[in-house]
């Protein structure tokens, strides 16, 4: 059987066309929490170093089309896969596509997953939590872009690296995308994690959601309350969606990222490890839907 290598080579090349959806979910609000982010600097998500990292194939493909240039990301996925490998979208923080967040994408990657990094700020990223929000404010005036953005990745995913299911997962903006992707796509990603991002609590967004979600959040996160949380926890319960949304004891907002003022290394270990056991179920050990 041909190797993923081969499917990547011919993928790199590849240029994809966006198409919106016909009920695309509303944008997350713009303005991030200052106070949280105001002593941080870019730093790895969960579990970005640790145990050392299987060989990997690593690129970075033009993934799909932006308004002005090519949309480039960061995919890295297990060099010696013979098959496709489940596919994981993954949304990166207010910082931009760092390093931090490609050092995740390769700790995914060894966990047995083609993951795909995507980029929504255009190449560019922040050192300063003033540029990140600028950033961010910008990304937020374009919100359709956003979707076209993630939909390209998912479909790159799909179509060239063939995998057979795919989730989404961020943190911080990325989180919220997280969940924005899930309702973008009823009936097409398979799983989304989310870390501490904007929620949606009405129950008419909620519906579209049919995909199993993992959430985390700081019991002590001032821009994400904790009764926002257990509103949105409820509403997802009352609809019987498949979710599990978990408030972290003592924990604050950022608190899975190392180096960040309100980083919780035992909240961040614990949360990747669920992380990893809520894929693995989503991902690998549920029955494939897409043809190979």
């Amino acid at each position: 059987m041909k190797t993923m290598r081969a499917f990547l080579s011919i993928a790199a090349c590849a240029m994809l066309c966006g198409c919106g959806s016909s009920e695309e979910p509303a944008a997350p609000a713009a303005a991030a929490p200052a106070p949280e982010h105001q002593h941080d600097a870019p730093a790895p998500p969960p579990a970005a170093g640790g145990a050392p990292e299987a060989t990997l194939i690593e690129q970075t493909p033009a993934y799909g089309e932006g308004a002005r240039s090519n949309l480039v990301g960061y995919l890295a996925m297990p060099q010696d896969a013979a098959e496709p490998l489940p596919g994981i979208i993954v949304i990166h923080e207010w910082w931009g596509l760092t390093d931090d967040i490609k050092a995740v994408t390769r700790r995914l990657a060894s966990e047995g997953y083609v993951a795909l990094a995507v980029d929504l700020y255009g190449g560019k990223t922040a050192k300063t939590p003033e540029a990140a929000n600028a950033l961010m404010l910008d990304l937020y005036g374009d919100p359709d872009a956003v979707r076209r953005n993630v939909q390209q990745a998912y479909d790159y995913l799909e179509k060239y690296a063939l995998a057979p299911r795919i989730a989404s997962i961020g943190w911080d903006l990325g989180g919220g995308w997280s969940l924005q992707t899930a309702l973008q796509y009823p009936g097409a990603l398979d799983a989304a994690v989310m870390y501490y991002g904007q929620i949606v609590t009405e129950r008419d967004r909620l519906a579209p959601l049919n995909v199993p979600l993992l959430g985390f959040f700081g019991a002590e996160d001032r821009s994400i309350p904790v009764r926002e949380v257990q509103e949105f926890r409820a509403t997802l319960a009352d609809l019987g969606k498949v979710a599990e949304v978990l408030i972290v004891l003592r924990a604050d907002h950022g608190f899975a990222i190392p180096n960040g003022s309100a980083y919780d290394e035992k909240a961040a270990t614990e949360s990747w490890n669920t992380t990893l056991e809520f894929l693995e179920r989503n991902l690998k050990l549920a029955t494939p839907t897409r043809a190979q």
